[in-house]
C-alpha cells in the first residue's frame, strides 16, 4: 500500500502542473531578459590547455566578455577594463614568434586585444620548460616568473578569476538543440 502511494506521489510530481506545457513553461511565455548592472570589471584570466590550438576558443570568452560590456545599454570602453591573460600550458608556442605560420589567427586577435587593453602574461618557468627565451616571444607579451604566483598576485588585488574551459565539441549544435 506504502508503495502503490509513492509510485503514484511520483507520478503525480512528474506530470505538468495546470497552464503549463510539457517542458515545464507556462504557455505563450519565455524566459526574462535581465539586464545585469555591469560596472568596470578586474579579471585575470588563467589559459592552461592540454592542446595549443585550444587557445582560439578561449580567446572566444576575451570576446564573449569584452563584447557586451562595451556595447549598448553598458558602453564601457575597453580600456576601463582591465583584464589580464597568464599564459602556461601547451599554448605558449602560439605565442612564440617562430611559429607565427601556424597560429597566425591566434596571434591577430591576440594582437587586437593587446591593442584595447588586454595584458598577456607568459610564465616564465613554462617558457623554460619549452625552451624558450624572453626574445621568442611577441612585444605585446610579458613574460613574468610565475603563473602561479602571479594568478595569486592578481586574485591578491581584487581581480575575479576566469579559467575557460574548452571541450572538444562532438556534436553539431543544430543536432542537439
Amino acid at each position: 500500500m506504502r508503495a502503490t502511494a509513492l509510485v503514484l506521489m511520483g507520478l503525480l510530481w512528474a506530470l505538468p502542473a495546470a497552464g503549463q506545457e510539457a517542458g515545464g513553461a507556462d504557455a505563450g511565455e519565455g524566459a526574462q531578459v535581465v539586464q545585469t548592472p555591469y560596472e568596470p570589471q578586474k579579471v585575470v584570466y588563467d589559459f592552461y590547455f592540454d592542446h595549443p590550438d585550444k587557445i582560439n576558443t578561449a580567446l572566444y570568452w576575451l570576446r564573449a566578455h569584452i563584447k557586451p560590456l562595451s556595447e549598448a545599454p553598458y558602453n564601457i570602453p575597453p580600456d576601463f577594463l582591465d583584464i589580464k591573460v597568464v599564459i602556461h600550458g601547451t599554448e605558449i608556442v602560439t605565442v612564440a614568434r617562430k611559429n607565427y605560420d601556424r597560429y597566425q589567427r591566434a596571434v591577430e586577435r591576440m594582437r587586437y586585444y593587446d591593442s584595447i587593453g588586454v595584458d598577456f602574461k607568459v610564465c616564465a618557468l613554462a617558457a623554460q620548460d619549452y625552451g624558450y627565451r624572453p626574445e621568442d616571444f611577441y612585444p605585446f607579451v610579458d613574460v613574468v616568473p610565475s603563473a602561479m604566483a602571479e594568478l595569486a598576485h592578481w586574485q591578491q588585488k581584487g581581480y575575479a578569476l576566469m579559467v575557460p574551459t574548452v571541450y572538444e565539441r562532438t556534436q553539431a549544435i543544430e543536432d542537439i538543440r
